[in-house]
């Protein structure tokens, strides 16, 4: 019989899935190539969202997360209500550090997970946890007006959620959602969330917590699917 040596060192397995550039940058770097191809000077105007986003045959979603990402890479200026603009600053260009998932794709991923995270809650929630979720919601409310605030407690709401299943490895997963809201997550929301999505956010906050309280699963999962979907078009439409 053929001895094993146990001391022997391992071979390393090979990868299953080679890491791939994300989509945003793939699109980000066409739009730079375009800017040298066309000779679009500093200064300049790029063509419309809409036109790039045809001519790239590119999402628009995929179109502003590269955009986004060229801003803060100093390649590009995002002028609200005026369009994008080929930065005269080009010399400050940084590299595109972004490493983690584009905002839409963080979105996709809430809208399947936290939608089913909802309906589970609703199946199990305790009147303490029940209360909880309520107090995230009262304290959203209670402090609309602070954006920086705002923004931990709308964390905090979506986290009770997903304690209230009662499944640590859920909330661990949520954690991780959420910490992936990086700088061009930011810098999406500081270009296009609008005070009437933020009123709408409240109350759809309080249309998921409402079918929580009421042990509606099949309600939960819908009140939760629409508030995502509602963010996600005010961002990819703005």
């Amino acid at each position: 019989m053929k001895k094993t040596n146990m001391n022997a060192t391992p071979k390393k397995l090979p990868e299953l899935v080679a890491p791939e550039t994300r989509l945003y940058r793939q699109v980000a770097d066409k739009i730079q190539a375009m800017i040298a191809d066309e000779g679009i000077a500093a200064g300049e105007r790029l063509p419309s969202e809409r036109d790039l986003s045809a001519k790239l045959s590119v999402s628009r979603a995929s179109l502003r997360e590269a955009l986004i990402a060229l801003e803060l890479s100093g390649v590009v200026e995002v002028r609200g209500g005026s369009g994008v603009y080929v930065s005269t600053k080009s010399e400050e260009t940084k590299s595109l550090s972004e490493a983690g998932p584009g905002p839409f794709e963080v979105l996709s991923a809430r809208r399947l997970i936290e939608s089913e995270v909802a309906a589970i809650a609703a199946r199990v929630a305790t009147d303490g946890a029940i209360d909880t979720i309520l107090r995230a919601v009262e304290e959203m409310e209670r402090h609309h007006d602070n954006y920086s605030t705002n923004e931990h407690l709308d964390r905090n709401f979506h986290l009770a959620i997903a304690a209230a299943t009662g499944n640590s490895a859920l909330v661990g997963v949520m954690n991780y959602l959420w910490d992936q809201r990086g700088r061009l997550w930011h810098k999406l929301k500081e270009h296009f969330q609008t005070e009437e999505l933020r009123k709408e956010t409240l109350s759809d906050h309080r249309q998921i917590f409402m079918a929580i309280a009421n042990h509606d699963p099949a309600g939960a999962r819908q009140a939760m699917r629409a508030h995502l979907e509602r963010v996600t078009r005010t961002f990819s439409r703005g």
